[in-house]
């Protein structure tokens, strides 16, 4: 089974010999990486970056709009900005930075904390822009960076913040950052980020506060410093229709602007919102534009634009963190218990008189075959709710309801094995009402926050065993304490894994492009924090896993909460000495063992074979 890997996968990984590869250098397997890192004792959930797929992305996207001016003869410029609110991590931002130098690649801030990282690691000639409200200081950041030499531009999101850039203007002696001003469009995008755009939205100006602003910078002798239009119509643009409407809306103002005298106004910026697929079913497929049609549409509608009113054509500008950043990310997290593993033959405790019901369980699972396995699936069901009601009203005991749950969940294993390769709408219904639960090392709240909070899906997948026929219908819960950490069965989108014995062998499941806003957006819930990372760099030689950084001690991590890490162990400290069931002896032995818990971080440890050799 494929996991749809060639729907999601954008060719960055494929299967070869059960397992997934990276295809890239010496193609290894995930398996390998992580059994590699595992070595030296790390357990829990890790976070595998890989740079080569940030450069694959960035190298894409300047290509796709290069190819789209040369087939128009657009005379325009492009750039691109890299939001930093989509992964501020520096084990991403680094790399970033490094691997779009040659392209001139930017930096876009939303705050003055990662202005300041702006200011600190964008790339020589390559543009900044600020977008977001703004207060004096972040306005004076702003001065400082054009001062610093950098290619800064200020979005104004309001006349208020264009009011402070001329009164500071005024008392500065250097450079006036380039002047930007956000258009409120009545064009909208679709979906859960539609909101972003639209003449009810959060940030931008109006038509009539337009006009005011370029009176307001003429009036300043600022005019000069008015140099692009903004707009953003959301994250995660799926249908390119809305996006040709915003862009021809966005297209006849930057027209009309230069018209009136705005001779230095020379770009449009796009903002976001170039999509990524997550669908792992073709049915449910989330875009409906390739990269391609996205720079032709984007280059022949502005040129169109420009030429009908007799304007220079724009410098475009994006913003599109999510396609740069999702790919570049695998989490990988081990299973850590099947919940229906005690039903084995060795549990089974028939007696020597049965129920009826309960011995015709035994018949069916003794006489089972391909050809009756799926008659005999509905059976034992039917017969487990007649022997619940049965139990519940006294007329089978404690034993008889083992029995009974052993015999259908045995049954369920070796029907759902026999129909295996069947249509999956034939056994769909029955897989969704005998869901096997994979408990995993990780958090959902986490590391997947999206899934939770918006129902964004993500690829999963075994990193091995490919070649095997994957039988269970699985729903997947998280170690956290709270009925939200799952990942349901959903017979829509299903997810087969394999039943494994996890006491004799490792099962780790990969989840695929998580590398935007899921580790920024991360809950701390129960105190679960950011898992171990490390890059992978690879090359046709072999590969090197770089930059390991665990994840944070429970000390750590109370820490950051505020809380005085000493008197959390002298309170601990004081209560086990206080103690008078435990011996003097056993004392220093716990006080030992709270030390070792306190500097490990907080995720599970496999109980297995291996582990237990540690």
């Amino acid at each position: 089974m494929d996991y749809g890997i060639k729907t999601w996968g954008n060719d960055n990984f494929f299967i070869e010999d059960g397992k997934v590869k990276v295809n890239t250098g010496c193609e290894p397997s995930l398996i390998e990486i992580i059994q590699k890192i595992r070595k030296d004792g790390i357990r829990g959930p890790i976070l595998l970056r890989f740079p080569h797929l940030i450069q694959k992305q960035i190298r894409m996207i300047y290509k796709s709009f290069a190819d789209a001016k040369r087939e128009f003869g657009y005379e325009g410029n492009f750039s691109a900005v890299y939001p930093l609110k989509v992964n501020q991590f520096p084990n991403f931002v680094k790399n970033l930075v490094t691997l779009g130098q040659k392209y001139h690649y930017g930096l876009e801030a939303g705050s003055k904390a990662e202005l300041i990282l702006a200011m600190a690691y964008n790339n020589p000639h390559a543009p900044i822009t600020v977008n977001g409200f703004k207060d004096n200081e972040m306005i004076s950041l702003g001065f400082i960076a054009a001062e610093m030499g950098h290619d800064i531009t200020l979005t104004i999101e309001g006349l208020n913040e264009l009011e402070s850039i001329i009164s500071i203007a005024k008392d500065r002696f250097g450079c006036v950052p380039n002047i930007g001003l956000r258009i409120r469009l009545h064009s909208s995008g679709i979906g859960i980020w539609a909101k972003s755009g639209g003449i009810n939205s959060k940030f931008g100006l109006t038509s009539t506060e337009l006009l005011e602003a370029v009176n307001m910078l003429r009036d300043a002798n600022l005019l000069e410093k008015f140099t692009m239009i903004h707009f953003h119509i959301g994250s995660q643009i799926t249908d390119i229709a809305p996006l040709k409407k915003a862009l021809r809306e966005a297209g006849n103002i930057y027209a009309e602007l230069c018209r009136m005298g705005a001779t230095h106004l020379k770009a449009i910026n796009l903002g976001g919102g170039l999509a990524v697929e997550y669908s792992q079913h073709k049915t449910t497929l989330h875009k409906n534009y390739t990269l391609s049609e996205y720079a032709n549409d984007v280059v022949y509608l502005l040129k169109d634009i420009a030429t009908q009113k007799g304007v220079h054509e724009p410098d475009i500008f994006i913003e599109s963190g999510r396609f740069v950043a999702a790919h570049h990310a695998v989490l990988v997290a081990p299973v850590l218990e099947l919940f229906s593993q005690e039903y084995t033959d060795q549990k089974l405790r028939l007696k020597e008189v049965n129920p009826p019901l309960v011995q015709e369980l035994y018949d069916l699972l003794g006489t089972m075959n391909r050809k009756n396995a799926l008659e005999f699936l509905h059976d034992s069901i039917d017969h487990m709710e007649s022997l619940l009601t049965l139990f519940d009203l006294g007329y089978i005991d404690l034993q008889d309801r083992s029995n009974t749950e052993i015999l259908v969940n045995l049954i369920i294993k070796r029907a759902v094995g026999l129909v295996a390769d069947k249509k999956f709408s034939e056994i769909l219904d029955i897989q969704d009402r005998v869901q096997e639960r994979y408990l995993v090392n990780f958090s959902l709240f986490q590391s997947l926050p999206d899934f939770w909070g918006i129902g964004q899906t993500f690829p999963v997948m075994p990193l091995d065993r490919l070649d095997e026929v994957p039988t269970r219908s699985a729903s997947l819960w998280d170690i956290t304490c709270d009925s939200d950490g799952e990942i349901g069965f959903n017979t829509e989108t299903p997810l087969f894994l394999h039943d494994v014995d996890i006491k004799n062998r490792d099962y780790f499941l990969g989840f695929f492009l998580v590398g935007a806003y899921q580790e920024v957006l991360g809950m701390k819930h129960n105190l679960f924090t950011h898992p171990t990372e490390a890059t992978i760099i690879i090359d046709d030689d072999g590969y090197e896993i770089e930059n390991i950084l665990e994840s944070q001690s429970i000390s750590d991590i109370l820490e950051d909460l505020d809380y005085d890490i000493k008197e959390v162990q002298e309170n601990l400290n004081d209560r086990i000495e206080a103690s008078d069931i435990i011996s003097e002896k056993e004392k220093k032995h716990i006080l030992g063992e709270i030390y070792l818990f306190l500097n490990d971080n907080g995720y599970l440890k496999t109980i297995n074979n291996e582990d237990n050799a540690q």
